[in-house]
């Protein structure tokens, strides 16, 4: 491959939010995007559009994560489109709050499918895929360290993730492939700010010693970092959160 051909990068659930800032960020750091979706086609076309009208290159690639077939396809479809895949971020997630003694099997199996088998048939992709130097990236969640009542089907997803993730760098051992997971804390994103009344927004503001709300930016800086010169960072879990505990 020369080397003048851009690295690319899939990202999973780039339609919007934090995948979106990721996607974009990416671009704008060189790398050509498939800016993975789930059902939101039109979604992922707009940030697909707002890259290329940034002059940055990127296609939308329907896949539900938690399908091997489907993931296969991505990974194949980035191949055929960039000619190579030098960075996976396993950012696409679902999240549904409510007690353990009232959370449905079917909404507990939807979370650990999506955020966790999710992640783990993109490892497995990866581990085929990427070269040396490539770079996996999972998004976990500052979540787990609260034990907040509610969150646990979804906290311990995640953990899962973290698990998976100490795990895959060492599997990968010798190929200088580095994997690492970005914990965001609160993020102002439509899948946060939903149905939260502005006092308790606040109050959650006010636990991080920063007393702000985190961006989309602030963990597409991250992951541009763990995806750039963050190369020596490896098996990690960094707590992008401002502080929130």
């Amino acid at each position: 491959m020369e080397s003048s051909t851009p690295k690319s990068a899939i990202v999973t659930g780039a339609s919007r939010g934090i995948g979106q800032a990721i996607a974009q960020r990416l671009a704008a750091d060189g790398f050509a995007v498939i800016v993975n979706y789930a059902g939101d086609e039109v979604a992922a076309q707009g940030t697909v559009d707002a890259i290329r009208a940034a002059g940055g290159q990127a296609r939308a690639v329907r896949a539900d994560v938690s399908q091997a077939d489907d993931v296969a396809a991505l990974f194949d479809t980035a191949k055929r489109q960039f000619g190579r895949v030098d960075v996976v971020v396993s950012n696409g997630g679902t999240m549904k709050t409510a007690p353990i003694a009232q959370m449905s099997p079917a909404d507990f199996d939807r979370m650990i499918a999506v955020n966790l088998r999710g992640t783990f048939l993109l490892m497995a992709e990866a581990a085929r895929h990427l070269p040396r130097d490539g770079r996996f990236i999972a998004l976990s969640s500052s979540v787990i360290a609260k034990h907040a009542p509610g969150y646990g089907p979804y906290a311990a997803s995640k953990a899962g993730v973290e698990n998976l993730v100490q795990v895959f760098a060492q599997e990968l051992r010798g190929r200088g492939i580095s994997v690492n997971a970005v914990a965001p804390g609160p993020v102002a994103t439509e899948l946060f700010l939903d149905g939260k009344s502005d006092a308790l927004i606040e109050q959650i503001v006010k636990q991080a010693p920063l007393e702000r709300i985190g961006q989309p930016a602030d963990i597409a800086e991250a992951v541009s970092f763990l995806a750039g010169p963050g190369g020596w960072v490896n098996g990690q879990v960094l707590r992008v959160n401002g502080g929130f505990a």
